[in-house]
């Protein structure tokens, strides 16, 4: 059973709904076959390539309230993350164009090293506030995760993954995604938002059951 996850590396949900995911899959009796692919999605990709911003007057402008609004806001969601382990600190936080990161994270599925690299950069830019934007950064945060710097280096030079990025980006919108963390199992169920674990589990476990069933009606047992 395959997995898929629409995400990006700077959405505090996303990394929130990675917890949930693993949270149901510890609890899923056949979760050593399930394989669990992350798919690339861009919060803000207007933002020009090599440029960084900080986020919380950022958002205050793009949603037109006062900053002390979305600090709060922030506050929400960092209660929300600390209940998952995680700690963020959102209104320090800096924005830029993740394309490269996505890239990245293609390299290291073909390297098997694709888990390994999310949480990586999950993990640098919500809770030790490093960049994962420059190329620098990531191949700092590749190597540390297991991948060959050299290579790492090239792969974001010479863009071999970016097609693979957009692609994920179309595909997303062809199944209706607008916002994410966005589950989809087996291209045939899907979840939207940082669902809590049990709802997860739910999917993995209706997922199972149908496909199962299926198998026993296509060898003709009942």
């Amino acid at each position: 059973m395959q997995v898929e996850v629409w995400s990006d590396v700077v959405c505090p949900w996303c990394y929130i709904g990675k917890r949930r995911l693993e949270a149901a899959l510890e609890r899923f009796p056949h979760r050593d076959e399930v394989q669990v692919v992350w798919r690339s999605f861009q919060l803000d990709p207007s933002i020009p390539e090599g440029e960084t911003h900080r986020t919380l007057p950022a958002l205050a402008a793009k949603f037109g309230r006062p900053v002390e609004d979305v600090r709060e806001m922030m506050r929400h969601v960092e209660e929300t993350a600390a209940a998952e382990g995680l700690h963020y600190d959102l209104a320090n936080g800096v924005s830029g164009n993740t394309l490269p990161a996505h890239e990245l994270i293609h390299l290291a599925a073909e390297r098997g090293l694709q888990g390994a690299v999310k949480e990586r950069l999950l993990h640098a830019h919500f809770a030790e506030g490093r960049s994962v934007f420059d190329g620098d950064s990531l191949a700092a945060l590749a190597v540390e995760a297991g991948l060959d710097e050299t290579e790492v280096r090239a792969a974001l030079a010479d863009h071999r993954y970016r097609a693979a990025v957009l692609d994920d980006i179309r595909t997303a919108q062809q199944l209706g995604a607008t916002g994410v963390p966005f589950f989809v199992v087996d291209r045939r169920y899907g979840a939207a938002g940082a669902q809590p674990a049990d709802l997860l589990l739910q999917l993995l476990e209706r997922a199972w059951s149908d496909t199962a069933r299926s198998a026993q009606q296509v060898a003709g047992r009942p």
